[in-house]
């Protein structure tokens, strides 16, 4: 097996457990405790494995209206408002993009009401010249990760 294919291997493992110990991950591997251990460190250090967190359903702790928020900023202030969005802790993403908007932040609430709130407290800055905001209807598709394609 090439290092290039375990550390897929090990990505793609703690994609369906990030809770696994080195030794069950050594085992569905079927490599050493040591190998593992090593590999796992080596992704953390190059950025590749960032951290283990649990997927929380915003949804059933009473966060279920979801926003996009589509920005038009003034160029110089980008980046002071990139990290206000970033700073709120409601806004799960925050993206510079490209097209007809500057900015596309996604943010989850509790209802209507805490959205409006938040998002008109935001739009007080003169920087930021247009918005556009969409609620979600129906999340088909959220938090999701996709396993790593193998060489065999």
């Amino acid at each position: 097996m090439t290092y290039e294919n375990l550390d897929a291997k090990l990505i793609n493992a703690l994609l369906g457990d990030g809770r696994a110990s080195l030794r069950s991950l050594a085992e569905d591997l079927d490599v050493s405790v040591t190998t593992v251990s090593n590999h796992l460190r080596d992704l953390e250090d190059e950025g590749v494995v960032e951290g283990y967190t649990p997927i929380v359903n915003y949804d059933a702790l009473g966060y279920d209206v979801t926003a996009i928020i589509q920005l038009k900023v003034e160029g110089s202030a980008l980046p002071e408002i990139t990290e206000r969005l970033r700073e709120q802790e409601q806004m799960i993403s925050v993206y510079e993009v490209t097209g007809d908007y500057d900015i596309i932040a996604i943010g989850k609430f509790r209802d209507t009401d805490g959205m409006n709130k938040q998002i008109k407290e935001l739009l007080t800055d003169v920087d930021i010249r247009e918005s556009n905001t969409s609620v979600v209807l129906n999340a088909v598709v959220e938090n999701e990760q996709f396993e790593l394609e193998i060489d065999e």
